[in-house]
């Protein structure tokens, strides 16, 4: 149970970390963070501590 929503978790963070990065640099308009090159660097922030979350939920216990 707490794998799954250790991965889930994870991959949330890289998917709000991804839209974030295009925010930041402008491609997905619409919101105060357009174009901010701030929220390039949350976003990339945010998806890498994502993919850390999911690949140490990912791990086989032994």
């Amino acid at each position: 149970m707490v794998n799954t929503l250790g991965k889930i978790v994870g991959i949330l963070l890289v998917l709000v970390g991804i839209i974030w990065i295009l925010q930041g640099v402008n491609i997905l308009p619409g919101s105060f963070m357009t174009g901010n090159p701030q929220w390039a660097i949350n976003g990339a922030i945010s998806a890498g501590i994502g993919l850390a979350l999911f690949w140490f939920f990912s791990r086989k216990k032994s």
